[in-house]
């Protein structure tokens, strides 16, 4: 059973909330500030799993992290969707137009970055984490600065929510995974998605051949994303998902790509969680 599990930020990020989201019984968080702290975590084996973001529906993939994984041999055992709802919050009795600085994580402020374009006396600082500094206003006390984060983190530490759903895109989601050191206990009638990775080599048409195959073995691509390989320039890594009706079918996918494609890898086998 899972009791431990590691994420980036603290209470009330949204990797925090997914955690209480996936897992049927209640785990203990591992805080960590960023990614490499919390694989960290994971394979010294002070938590049991972890909780990591790969895309977003306006900011796209979470490109190191597919690196993560795959450095690390981590295995993908589950994924979960989350609706991204920014908010803008401040020590109580403020109004927006007394916040003078707003810190948040890069990718928070790019997903508001328009919000804020009509507020110009704002000025926006990266930060590590959204709850984090939320966390750092409530401690510390400090007026003229605002957060951005979930409305569990103005809740936790007991913030005003200036603006609700500040984010440029009102459908923001975010696709986490959930990955741990062995692979899946997902037992295989249950696995209808997979995350893979492989190399093709520069002969005309690899990839697409590669791509037939899945195809043809009726697997539904759902993302693809290159990664340059950095000790080979211009050569890239494809990190792939797949969606099938059947385990055997992917089955005879593995066997053949094995086959075809250079330094290929099951990164995860699972139960696809947009079903």
């Amino acid at each position: 059973m899972i009791k431990t599990v590691a994420i980036q930020g603290i209470k009330g990020s949204f990797h925090h909330i997914v955690s209480q989201q996936f897992f049927e019984n209640p785990v203990d968080c591992i805080d960590c500030l960023t990614f490499d702290r919390v694989v960290d975590s994971l394979i010294t084996g002070e938590s049991d799993a972890a909780v990591m973001a790969l895309e977003n529906s306006i900011a796209g993939s979470i490109i190191p992290n597919y690196a993560l994984i795959d450095k690390y041999k981590l295995h993908i055992v589950g994924e979960h969707y989350l609706d991204i709802q920014h908010n803008l919050m401040a020590w109580p009795g403020q109004s927006i137009d007394d916040i003078k600085e707003v810190y948040s994580h890069p990718m928070a402020l790019l997903q508001c970055k328009e919000f804020f374009k009509q507020h110009p006396h704002i000025k926006l600082v990266e930060d590590k984490d959204t709850a984090e500094v939320a966390e750092r206003i409530r401690k510390q006390e400090l007026k003229g600065i605002g957060a951005i984060a979930s409305v569990t983190a103005a809740e936790i530490f007991e913030l005003d929510i200036l603006a609700h759903s500040i984010q440029t895109i009102k459908h923001n989601e975010t696709r986490f995974v959930i990955v741990k050191r062995v692979n899946s206990e997902v037992p295989e009638n249950e696995i209808n998605k997979a995350s893979v990775k492989f190399e093709a080599n520069h002969k005309r048409g690899s990839l697409a051949t590669i791509l037939n195959v899945m195809s043809d073995c009726r697997l539904n691509l759902t993302k693809i994303q290159s990664l340059p390989i950095v000790e080979t320039p211009w050569k890239y890594a494809f990190f792939v998902d797949v969606t099938f009706e059947t385990y055997t079918d992917f089955k005879k996918a593995k066997s053949l790509i094995d086959i075809m494609a250079e330094g290929f890898k099951v990164l995860g086998e699972y139960k696809n969680a947009k079903l």
